[in-house]
């Protein structure tokens, strides 16, 4: 068996699971980054599923990722929710950190939802603002197309001059500055990690355009975009990045401000998905 054969019947095994626990079509998926996992409480008539359980998906090591899908439905949309994602700096290879993205893919989703933890790289961001990602930088030295080229799954040279889907972008920010929140839209830089920027990277992002950095949402994005699905993304801004902020970083900040703000990210989502959804199922919308 080819190595093109096996990813498929990787994929369609693990889909074959999830449907035979649950009987449902999700129009969205959503990753939830760190911190982020409790928005699946919201999920009603819930179904969970331990990513252990789940052919060829595996535990979660980072703390704040729980590795269990949550399927149902969210703001009276089939969803698909997995609390926590696999990391590249984990030593994954990069065709299993985007194995659960092309799952959700799989299962029929109409929207990825990306969520992430980030450093704001922009001096003008404040710890525990929302922000929109309108576009992405990948400096993680990797891609998810690499290799062998997978036919089935999208074309060899996939077109990513709009990788966040942009009017689902303007819904998102237009409805977070409808309800007060601290709503930012900018560019994400996606870097290998584990370790934090220096203040000199931090620098050289800003030079780049970059607004935010995190160490994943990069891949699974390229991944749902190489499949035709469209993409919204958001992170949460954790803390300053450094050079920016005076004070040392650590992951307890990262966890402690998500976990502020993801009230704010389900309001805004709860309200935001619904017009995104009837957005894409009208006639006239454009893509």
């Amino acid at each position: 068996m080819t190595n093109q054969q096996s990813i498929y019947e990787k994929l369609k095994q693990a889909k074959d699971f999830i449907t035979s626990k649950a009987d449902i079509s999700p129009k969205i998926g959503m990753i939830l980054g760190s911190g982020l996992g409790p928005l699946a409480d919201s999920i009603e008539n819930p179904v969970a599923i331990r990513y252990a359980d789940i052919p060829h998906f595996h535990g979660t090591s980072i703390e704040g990722h729980s590795g269990v899908m949550i399927l149902g439905n969210y703001a009276g949309i089939p969803t698909i929710a997995l609390q926590g994602r696999f990391h590249l700096y984990e030593g994954y290879p990069m065709d299993e950190v985007v194995f659960p993205t092309r799952v959700l893919c799989a299962m029929g989703i109409q929207t990825l939802v990306l969520t992430n933890a980030a450093g704001g790289v922009n001096s003008s961001y404040n710890p525990c603002d929302l922000m929109v990602i309108t576009d992405h930088i990948n400096l993680m030295g990797d891609n998810p197309l690499k290799g062998r080229h997978l036919a089935d799954l999208g074309p060899r040279f996939p077109d990513m001059s709009e990788a966040y889907h942009s009017p689902s972008a303007q819904v998102l920010y237009e409805v977070g500055q409808s309800q007060n929140a601290s709503i930012q839209k900018g560019v994400y830089a996606g870097l290998l990690g584990p370790t934090y920027e220096t203040p000199a990277e931090v620098r050289m992002l800003a030079t780049l355009g970059a607004d935010a950095v995190g160490m994943s949402t990069v891949p699974e994005s390229i991944a749902a975009n190489h499949l035709g699905v469209r993409v919204c993304g958001i992170s949460c801004i954790t803390n300053l990045a450094a050079g920016i902020s005076k004070d040392k970083l650590s992951h307890d900040e990262v966890i402690e401000n998500s976990k502020t703000v993801a009230s704010q990210l389900n309001q805004l989502l709860s309200e935001a998905l619904p017009k995104i959804i009837g957005a894409q199922t009208h006639p006239g919308e454009s893509s």
